[in-house]
């Protein structure tokens, strides 16, 4: 194996001091032209590529962002990811992108791999309900945001899109069109979002003079496109089968139909369904998916620029204030829940 270049090398070559290729590599312009010319000529001779590792255990300060999301087989986390990347390299910064698989073991370890890296901060979405992973990372006063979730206190800033008004625009949409018995695929119960969208269905159920009755719940172990199938297998088996669906998000919604087309159901004749999300696949299905857009590029991109304000604060003398910030939902109509006329 070659060994890597250092910065002896670089001045054994040049004929100079490592203080001087220091000074060249950082502060250019105290180095007198000819010996800076010589020395970027070794440098360039050589191959050296400084450890970025090294400067920043010197500097105290990373330039790396930590972000850990439940899901990156899921495309609105890809999206999430997309504009928290575009944020910090307008920053100068890069991500270091990391998945939980919805599963708190994972999740703690990575934040360990975070705080074992010294990143500037984190952007999180927890799969640990209970809290102890956040607590414990508290204790190593690296900044984070929170994405998809609303901060509970006042000790973090958080990024998120109010739940509780997206479930209700899915099954108000669903009531307007005349179904009165609506099946709620919903992931994981632990999930704060899942419970959120829940009471948003429930609300909506119940402006519309229905009871919590009306509403079926389904709940699966995952948020992917094989629990939305299982869920809708489980669905067909039902003597009283509801007339429309909401998912929770929409891999769930693409699973459902899924089980749908392989045992002849027509969408949306036989069962209207309605995703979360709006990613990509959901205009390009067999049957375009009805969905609830949650502006994923637009929460990355926000949790970011939190996360970039609150790390400058630690060097100013104004203290950072932590905000919640709460983006509204869109329900984007397509053909899954509009009946042939």
């Amino acid at each position: 194996m070659a060994q890597s270049v250092g910065i002896k090398d670089v001045a054994r070559a040049a004929g100079v001091s490592v203080g001087t290729v220091s000074n060249v590599i950082n502060r250019p312009d105290t180095v007198a032209s000819e010996t800076r010319a010589r020395v970027l000529s070794a440098i360039d001779r050589l191959g050296y590529v400084r450890s970025e590792s090294a400067r920043q255990l010197r500097a105290g300060r990373s330039r790396i962002m930590g972000l850990l999301v439940l899901d990156m087989g899921n495309p609105f986390f890809v999206d999430v990811a997309r504009g928290a990347e575009r944020a910090a390299r307008d920053a100068g910064l890069g991500v270091m992108v990391c998945n939980s698989a919805q599963n708190p073991g994972e999740e703690a370890e990575y934040l360990s791999l975070f705080a074992e890296q010294r990143v500037r901060g984190v952007l999180l979405t927890p799969a640990d309900a209970t809290g102890r992973n956040i607590g414990a990372f508290r204790r190593h006063n690296i900044p984070f945001v929170l994405v998809d979730r609303v901060a509970e206190g006042a000790t973090e800033c958080s990024v998120s899109v109010d739940d509780v008004a997206g479930g209700a625009l899915a099954v108000r949409h669903l009531v307007d069109a005349g179904h009165r018995s609506i099946a709620y695929v919903s992931g994981p119960p632990g999930l704060t979002q899942v419970r959120d969208r829940r009471t948003g269905a429930l609300n909506a159920l119940a402006e519309a003079g229905l009871g919590p009755e009306c509403l079926r719940e389904l709940p699966t172990e995952r948020l992917d496109v094989a629990a939305g199938r299982d869920a809708g297998a489980r669905l067909l088996g039902l003597a009283d089968r509801p007339t429309a669906v909401f998912c929770a998000n929409d891999l769930l919604a693409l699973g459902v139909l899924q089980a749908m087309y392989a045992a002849g159901v027509n969408v949306p004749d036989d069962l209207a369904i309605v995703g979360y999300d709006d990613i990509e696949f959901a205009a390009a299905a067999a049957v375009p998916l009805t969905s609830v857009r949650q502006p994923a590029v637009t929460m990355g991109a926000l949790a970011a620029e939190l996360l970039l304000e609150e790390t400058e604060a630690e060097s100013a003398t104004k203290p950072h204030e932590h905000r919640r910030v709460v983006l509204q939902p869109e329900l984007v109509v397509r053909r899954s829940s509009l009946p042939g006329r």
